[in-house]
């Protein structure tokens, strides 16, 4: 199984960017899909879920409004979009999924599968 995220990189408060997750391996369209991060000298934190269909998601406080987590089945891929980052948005973000039925054990940060990380810097 492999996790593959990209998009990350050097961003202006207020531009947007969006992260990319593709996965191999399993079959997608059953796999729940969750971003979390990882700030220098912090825990790693839950930032968002999208459900096997995409019809739930579910967003951390810091995240709700300002980040949007997508999916597409069709491309394996699922997605971020951050809006309006802002310097304390600055760490390295990793993907994550979980088996359909293991949605909150992904929300706790017990995923089945990580992927490797993508470095989002955030400048005022």
């Amino acid at each position: 199984v492999q996790l593959q995220a990209s998009g990350g990189g050097l961003v202006q408060a207020g531009d947007s960017l969006r992260l990319s997750c593709a996965v191999s391996g399993v079959t997608f369209s059953s796999y729940t899909l969750g971003w979390f991060r990882q700030a220098p000298g912090k825990e790693r934190e839950f930032i968002a879920a999208i459900s096997y269909n995409g019809e739930n998601t579910y967003y951390s406080d810091s995240a709700r409004g300002r980040f949007t987590i997508s999916r597409d089945n069709a491309k394996n891929t699922a997605y971020l979009q951050m809006n309006s980052p802002k310097p304390e948005d600055t760490a390295v973000y990793y993907c994550a999924a979980s088996s359909y039925s293991a949605y909150d054990q992904l929300v706790r940060g017990h995923p089945n599968y990580w992927g490797q990380g993508t470095q989002v810097t955030v400048s005022s």
